[in-house]
């Protein structure tokens, strides 16, 4: 660990946050979370990238496409944040990855 990095609990609790962290680390904070999540049973994972210019939430999408234990994306319906959170349904562990 390099001085000045800080180390994050998140809740592993199905949703993330992406707005605390820099979005050169989201790649790999996803990856954490859905394994976490994955883990303890969850299979549903909300993804909070913010509406703002949609580079975040383009960057997310990519990401999500090319992650073998993700099974499916799309945006969240408008109660659960609309175009600014994408929903990632969760392949089973020990599934086809």
């Amino acid at each position: 660990m390099n001085e000045g990095d800080d180390i994050v609990k998140l809740p592993i609790d199905g949703v993330l946050d992406l707005h605390t962290f820099k979005p050169s680390d989201a790649c790999d904070i996803i990856d954490e979370y859905i394994r976490e999540c994955r883990k303890k049973g969850i299979r549903r994972v909300r993804i909070i990238h913010g509406k703002g210019t949609g580079a975040l939430r383009e960057m997310v999408h990519r990401h999500l496409e090319n992650n073998t234990t993700v099974a499916g994306f799309s945006l969240a319906m408008p109660e659960e944040g609309g175009w600014g959170a994408t929903i990632a349904t969760l392949r089973a562990p020990g599934s086809h990855e």
